[in-house]
């Protein structure tokens, strides 16, 4: 009986459930498509937030990034569900609704996973080479999953489910055409107030392109896959135009203007490893100055770089200028690896750096005189797009911000500070098989200037209107206190020997907008300070210091930094004659000493062109009625200067070293190169070679060097003094 009774009881509960779940009732306004498609968009945002919140590293420095973080989502969202309510049949309408529902989680799936591996987000040419990003990823890609992944797909299933069977009733009434234009026009005009708030809190920020991280953070995930796919369509548009009968004007034009190499300095670094110093925002004017403090005591800035500036080990160029435009630091890369100019709008390294072929100084070295080559940076690899440009330059391992212990105390906005910076590299750098070819990224001299400003940073400040020009002083000074730190391990580490260490600056660091309050701390009038002072302000350091060379010294030659690499191969005893190099070695006497800079100005030995005002460059005096004779001299140098940048711009653009076989170099596969787990990487190819390793550990009879880097910071990293 009570059997019976029990099972009577159990049918009843079960009929009870299933009644209840035919009696559910939704919100009426789900029943309504304007009510299904606000649920959705505002799941969707959610969705976005969480990703934002959880695995996309988007680092937020003030209230405002985190008030456009959290709007960013909607506009796009809603632009896109609204398409939807357009279609006026019933059935059509709500698969439209919920396919665009579908492909938005989707994309912000696959970004999410792809981040989580590659820290980085998808691109068009990332989707079209689907199968090469699958492979990447190889057995790892179980492991890219997470137990709250469940949360980016739930309320689609959901929501599918209740459309499903029924519970979400599809309204038959078409949404009104008007009220349709009217949700779409809203959200336009959203994103135009979303654009403004991110341009007034990033300038140029589609212009310059600095970083996938930075348009996902100001516009959101479904902007920026727009903005690229058009990016990459003009990209591919001029690409496909180009042909190799396009190189015969450039090939004509680098054998006009190749320099022969100097006799006396060709060769004189070969088999030395490379170590390029990147000198953030140095200019030039911070060499050998003093600034004087509130009592009048005058503090050197840069004593360590100026003892090597002076160093009879040590080429100085002291007018030698950046030809950095909107890519800024991505440019000064550029001109360095490849010498090359960067584009006349955006940077090279965003726009074509992950899709052209080059014949960069890794390639060459590698190919021809058996280097390694690797960059370090404690910044996200995706800045400037560097993880994917590296790989089409040839580098072979690059240690970014993943291979750092950055904290918030020892980082700011732009990465890692310097001090820790360097001192935490030298892990990676003791277990490089020699010779290589590196390249050291430091970053704490950047704009705003604000980072050692307090009484710890143990520097004074200037003291003008300006707050960024008062703190630029000590930043600099701390840029130079690591990099004597760093020179310091190399020689204790006994790399030092064996190395010619370059040092450059790589764009200005007060802009020209600024420099009117500078003027009085170089000794000039602020009222009489013109385009030209500026112009001759653009001077940035550039030292090649080579350990027991007695014949360096200061170098007045001009120059700028698309001369750099032929003049370094040349030092390494590799002639440029069948590369595209658009420079000149320095030391040629055939270096025609006419600096283009990227707006299509120039300055030279003789004159100095802006726009159409002539200087005489050696006193600053402006031409006013120059002759017809100086006139069409000038005029041939800013002929000379633009063809150099329409060179640049048509192999660019055009990807024509695609073409160029006369080099004899092998084109570089960037799906070879694997910037993850690279010190396993190398450490194996350290084992395998056994005692045919030349990598500084394994020259320290297997002892780790790391120990000999000394540093003395008040932030307290590292071994300390």
């Amino acid at each position: 009986m009570l059997t019976k009774n029990n099972q009577l009881n159990t049918e009843k509960k079960a009929s009870g459930r299933l009644s209840g779940w035919k009696n559910f009732r939704l919100p009426h306004f789900l029943n309504t498509r304007l009510g299904l498609f606000t649920t959705v968009g505002v799941l969707l945002w959610f969705k976005n937030l969480l990703a934002y919140t959880t695995d996309f590293h988007l680092r937020l420095e003030n209230f405002n990034e985190w008030i456009i973080l959290v709007i960013n989502p909607i506009a796009t969202t809603f632009f896109l569900l609204a398409v939807a309510l357009y279609v006026r049949k019933t059935r059509r309408a709500y698969i439209t609704m919920m396919v665009i529902y579908f492909l938005m989680t989707l994309l912000l799936f696959s970004n999410l996973v792809y981040y989580r591996e590659f820290t980085d987000f998808i691109t068009v040419n990332t989707m079209l080479g689907a199968g090469k990003v699958a492979s990447g990823l190889g057995e790892s890609a179980l492991r890219l999953f997470r137990a709250y992944d469940i949360f980016y797909w739930i309320d689609f299933i959901i929501v599918g489910g209740l459309l499903l069977t029924k519970k979400i009733k599809m309204e038959d009434r078409p949404v009104r055409a008007r009220v349709a234009v009217s949700i779409s026009l809203l959200s336009a005009a959203f994103f135009l107030f979303n654009l403004f708030l991110a341009e007034t809190e990033r300038p140029q920020l589609l212009g310059r392109e600095f970083s996938r991280d930075y348009i996902v953070k100001f516009l959101g995930l479904n902007a920026f896959t727009v903005y690229d796919g058009v990016k990459t369509y003009q990209t591919n548009q001029v690409r496909a135009e180009a042909s190799d009968s396009d190189m015969v004007a450039v090939e004509e034009y680098v054998n006009d203007h190749y320099a022969a190499p100097n006799d006396e300095t060709f060769g004189i670094a070969k088999g030395k490893n490379v170590i390029y110093i990147h000198l953030e925002s140095l200019q030039q004017f911070i060499i050998d100055y003093k600034l004087k403090d509130e009592n009048g005591v005058e503090h050197e800035v840069t004593p360590f770089l100026n003892s090597l500036y002076h160093s009879n080990s040590t080429f100085s160029f002291e007018n030698f200028f950046h030809q950095v435009g909107q890519g800024k630091t991505s440019d000064a890369e550029t001109l360095f690896e490849n010498s090359l100019f960067g584009l006349s709008q955006g940077s090279m390294f965003t726009q074509i750096g992950g899709k052209n072929t080059f014949e960069a100084a890794p390639a060459i070295l590698d190919q021809t005189q058996g280097y390694t080559s690797a960059v370090f940076h404690g910044n996200a690899g995706n800045f400037w797009n560097r993880n994917e440009t590296y790989k089409h330059l040839g580098y072979d391992y690059f240690f970014d911000a993943n291979y750092y212990d950055v904290t918030d105390e020892n980082s700011f906005q732009y990465g890692l500070h310097d001090k820790p910076f360097f001192e935490q590299s030298v892990q990676y750098l003791e277990h490089l098989q020699q010779p290589f070819y590196t390249k050291f990224l430091a970053v704490s001299n950047h704009y705003p200037y604000s980072q050692f400003t307090d009484d710890e940073a143990g520097f004074p400040l200037a003291d003008t209107p300006d707050e960024t020009i008062n703190g630029y002083f000590a930043t600099a000074n701390y840029l130079d206190k690591s990099v004597e730190e760093f020179f310091n391990y190399l020689k204790a580490s006994g790399l030092y020997e064996n190395s010619v260490i370059v040092l450059y600056g790589d764009h200005y660091g007060i802009s020209s907008s600024r420099t009117k309050d500078l003027a009085e701390l170089l000794g000039k009038s602020k009222s009489l300070w013109n385009d030209f002072d500026n112009a001759q302000l653009q001077r940035v350091p550039y030292m090649i210091h080579i350990p027991g060379q007695e014949d360096g010294g200061i170098n007045t030659t001009y120059g700028g930094q698309v001369d750099a690499l032929p003049t370094l191969l040349h030092l390494l005893g590799v002639d440029t004659e069948n590369y595209i190099l658009l420079g000149q070695d320095l030391f040629s006497s055939a270096h025609d000493q006419i600096v283009a800079f990227r707006n299509g100005n120039y300055v030279s030995s003789k004159y100095t062109m802006l726009g159409s005002n002539i200087y005489e460059t050696a006193t600053g005096r402006l031409l006013v009625e120059p002759s017809e004779e100086v006139q069409q001299e000038a005029e041939a140098m800013k002929e000379a200067a633009n063809t150099q940048l329409s060179m640049s711009d048509q192999i660019n653009s055009g990807d024509l070293l695609r073409f160029y076989t006369k080099s004899g170099l092998k084109t570089v596969d960037p799906t070879s190169y694997n910037y993850k787990g690279q010190l396993e990487q190398i450490v194996k190819i350290e084992k395998e070679k056994g005692d045919e390793s030349t990598s500084a550990f394994s020259k320290n009879d297997g002892k780790s060097t790391v120990d000999e880097y000394i540093t003395n910071t008040y932030q307290g990293y590292g071994n300390q003094q």
